[in-house]
């Protein structure tokens, strides 16, 4: 793997995405896209789901909007929801080092934040269900704001609720939506790519790409350590 560069100072926060970065969701999402536009007869490839990673509801609602009739744009959304719900009561699995990263910031007294394209209530029962709910100081979905990702809305609003500026927070994103929210918020970001992988474009904005959440932790381990071993008076970076 190709070094990355090391963070230019200690996060003040970290906001994290949900699905795809925390939670193995994306998968089962698009299983239950596809599923749903089988029953219906639909015409729509997997590739085209593939474009839909990230995104919110109204985004989406668009983006079928453009090849299919609002009554069956409807009729599509209520099926996916019903064969979302049921696979997520059978239990949603977690991303790899998802934990470790979170305990790690938790014992070092990082402030913590989800910011997700699920809306309520949704997105507080995934991390319920999961136990993730716990490490996190606020939830901010895009129920919360009028424009959600690939705008900033959800991370500007995260950074607000944690008190802190945008400036001095991490986020760590999956999809190139996420990332686009997170620069223009003007945070530094990690992508830790998982269904939909970086293209030219995006990574022409210069965040950091790693392979996994280990990777990511540890490039936030040196800078939690120096902070720990500093005098009292010492500066973070």
């Amino acid at each position: 793997m190709t070094a990355i560069a090391a963070l230019p100072f200690l996060p003040e926060a970290v906001i994290f995405d949900m699905d795809g970065l925390m939670i193995d969701s994306e998968r089962v999402s698009l299983a239950c896209w596809s599923q749903a536009a089988r029953e219906l007869a639909l015409p729509f490839t997997d590739d085209f789901w593939l474009g839909m990673v990230g995104l919110g509801d109204r985004d989406c609602e668009q983006r079928l909007r453009q090849h299919i009739d609002a009554d069956a744009v409807a009729a599509l959304f209520a099926r996916c929801h019903d064969l979302y719900e049921e696979r997520t009561q059978q239990g949603l699995p977690l991303r790899p080092g998802i934990v470790e990263i979170l305990q790690l910031l938790q014992a070092h007294g990082i402030p913590r934040a989800v910011a997700t394209s699920t809306r309520q209530p949704r997105a507080s029962r995934k991390l319920a269900a999961t136990g993730l709910l716990a490490y996190f100081d606020h939830v901010v979905t895009s129920s919360d704001v009028a424009h959600p990702k690939p705008a900033p809305d959800i991370y500007l609003l995260a950074a607000r609720k944690l008190g802190k500026d945008p400036a001095r927070c991490l986020a760590l994103e999956d999809s190139p939506a996420g990332i686009r929210a997170a620069v223009g918020a003007g945070m530094t970001a990690i992508q830790v790519p998982d269904l939909v992988h970086p293209d030219a474009d995006l990574r022409a904005l210069g965040h950091r790409i790693v392979e996994s959440l280990t990777d990511a932790h540890a490039l936030l381990l040196p800078l939690l350590q120096k902070r720990t071993v500093e005098p009292k008076g010492g500066t973070e970076g």
